[in-house]
């Protein structure tokens, strides 16, 4: 009687490269370039995944007026994020590196404040976003600077022409939501508070 072959579940083993160590890579980079490198790729990597995943949760909650337009708009960045996510870890590896991918990884890396579960209103939102972006954009910056001094092109350029950029257009899209004009009536000026004197009409 023939015994069938069964899948074996539950495996197990040692993990074959260890996070934070570097694979040598005949690339011509040394491996403390590499591994600086690699370092600053998973910190801005962990700050896009912060990004993307901030931008899916906007997507969902939007509100408001401008639901329609922004609910595209947070996808549309979403997608793009997502793939800067893929480029970094490419990246990572390629240099000999490991990248993290797991969400109790990321939280503990990012340099993104973790919003609150629940639904903020669009300014916040928006507001949110901002303050991620200039954060990842400053880290970005400083590793850009740092690559370019090791001779490591292949990071600054791919932080330069993709992260950078990106964020920057993304900057942009958003900041000109927050703008207090009017819809309808043009040269309205928004009311101040009610506890805030009236100015009075311009000549």
């Amino acid at each position: 009687m023939s015994r069938s072959i069964r899948p074996k579940f539950h495996q197990r083993s040692a993990e074959i490269q260890k996070y934070g160590t570097i694979n040598d890579y005949p690339i011509g980079l040394s491996e403390e370039v590499r591994s600086r490198s690699c370092e600053a790729l998973n910190q801005l990597l962990a700050d896009t995944i912060t990004m993307r995943d901030m931008y899916k949760k906007h997507h969902w909650q939007a509100s408001g007026p401008t639901f329609y337009s922004l609910h595209l708009l947070f996808d549309k960045h979403y997608e793009e994020q997502a793939r800067i996510v893929d480029l970094l870890a490419e990246r990572i590896q390629t240099l000999g590196g490991v990248a993290i991918s797991m969400a109790h990884d990321v939280a503990e890396m990012t340099s993104i404040p973790r919003p609150p579960r629940g639904k903020e209103e669009t300014p916040v939102q928006i507001s949110r976003l901002l303050e991620g972006h200039e954060i990842l954009l400053r880290n970005a910056r400083e590793a850009a600077r740092q690559s370019a001094e090791d001779g490591d092109d292949g990071t600054n350029d791919l932080i330069i022409s993709d992260v950078i950029r990106t964020n920057e257009m993304q900057v942009w899209f958003l900041a000109e939501h927050l703008y207090p004009t009017a819809l309808v009536y043009a040269g309205q000026r928004p009311q101040p508070p009610a506890d805030q004197p009236t100015p009075p009409p311009p000549h």
